[in-house]
């Protein structure tokens, strides 16, 4: 007879299974072999099944005895490279494997949560510096393409990707342009968001081609605008000189992105120093942050997109338009996660979800 972790446990794990194959008690005891007042004594709890019954049962739903009557088993520990510094543990992860390595990415503060928590993968159980750490699966491993940016629009991949043949997840790592370069030359991640000026992107794009061994593809994902948001209460237009003259509080973001690199080129602009503005150390991770700190009265101003203003009902002035990209080495270009990116960047599901967000120009989409 299996060894039972407790009657309550393994009667409604027998209770569920029997619901997800959409069967009563009595077609599952028909099925079986069995009485239905055994099935119901099992269920309830009162009965525990002997192995004749437990396998009977088993096979009738398809599945093994151990894994309907008997104890949990914990996977063992793999693992894993962690994104960041050593972290304690317990914390919760997404992991993903990159070329031939497994990346942890630590689940908590902002990038632990979409509406509700993220789903993790794995919780750690140890790390330490220069070390690999230590982690526990909560989840089968499944293919998970990893990409790195700022833009709100490379969740978009998730639909398509999911939708696919073979079916990919998708781990987008919120950051900014610089440290989502870093990673991809590190290569903890599939592929690197980055934006900038359409003035000068050839050169830009140059540069970025080298940022991973042996070259990179500069595929496109979207056009936006990128400028000052603002709450539709205040009286704009809004510069630099006027946040510094009205001490009106900003949200800033983090160094290395794009979007701080326009601010403190306004700053120069207007001849303003960036670092007296009332709110530039107050930094969050992504234009959506932004535009909710705005929208929810933490701040009256900040810099981002176009498709976050808009999204936010705020008030929004133009001072660049821009490119958004993905950056693909092509040493993982063989990868079952790369070309399945490749083929929602070369579809048409894509552009139409970028289309249905008010502010992106799809038309750069799958641009190489």
């Amino acid at each position: 007879m299996p060894s039972e972790p407790s009657g309550g446990e393994a009667a409604g794990r027998l209770r569920l299974a029997r619901l997800a194959h959409g069967l009563s008690q009595e077609q599952l005891a028909r099925a079986a072999g069995v009485t239905r007042q055994a099935v119901a004594g099992i269920e309830t709890g009162r009965w525990d099944p002997s192995l004749r019954v437990a396998l009977r049962l088993a096979g009738a739903l398809g599945t093994g005895v151990e894994a309907l009557f008997g104890p949990p088993t914990a996977p063992p520990p793999e693992p894993v490279e962690l994104v960041g510094a050593p972290l304690p543990a317990g914390r919760r992860l997404r992991t993903a494997v990159v070329g031939d390595r497994r990346i942890g990415f630590p689940l908590f503060g902002a990038r632990g949560l979409a509406i509700g928590f993220e789903p993790a993968t794995a919780v750690l159980l140890a790390s330490g510096p220069g070390v690999p750490g230590l982690a526990s699966p909560l989840l089968p491993a499944a293919r998970t393409l990893v990409v790195a940016g700022c833009d709100p629009a490379l969740a978009l991949l998730s639909g398509p990707l999911q939708r696919g043949d073979p079916a990919v997840d998708l781990l987008w790592w919120p950051c900014g342009t610089d440290q989502a370069l870093a990673l991809l030359r590190q290569g903890l991640v599939h592929g690197a968001g980055a934006h900038g000026s359409e003035t000068g992107w050839e050169a830009r794009a140059a540069t970025w081609r080298a940022a991973a061994r042996g070259g990179v593809d500069v595929v496109g994902l979207a056009g936006w605008r990128e400028g000052w948001l603002w709450h539709p209460r205040l009286e704009g237009p809004i510069s630099a000189a006027t946040v510094a003259e009205r001490r009106l509080p900003l949200v800033n973001r983090e160094p290395g992105a794009e979007a701080r690199r326009v601010l403190d080129r306004e700053c120069r602009r207007g001849g303003v120093d960036p670092t007296g503005l009332r709110g530039y150390t107050a930094e969050v991770g992504g234009h959506l942050p932004v535009a909710a700190a705005i929208a929810s009265g933490l701040a009256a101003v900040g810099i981002a997109t176009e498709p976050a203003a808009l999204a936010f009902g705020l008030a929004f002035g133009a001072l660049t338009a821009e490119r958004s990209d993905l950056l693909i080495p092509r040493a993982l270009q063989g990868t079952p996660e790369v070309q399945a990116l490749y083929r929602v960047l070369g579809g048409r599901a894509l552009p139409r979800q970028l289309a249905a967000v008010a502010g992106y120009d799809p038309s750069v989409c799958g641009r190489t």
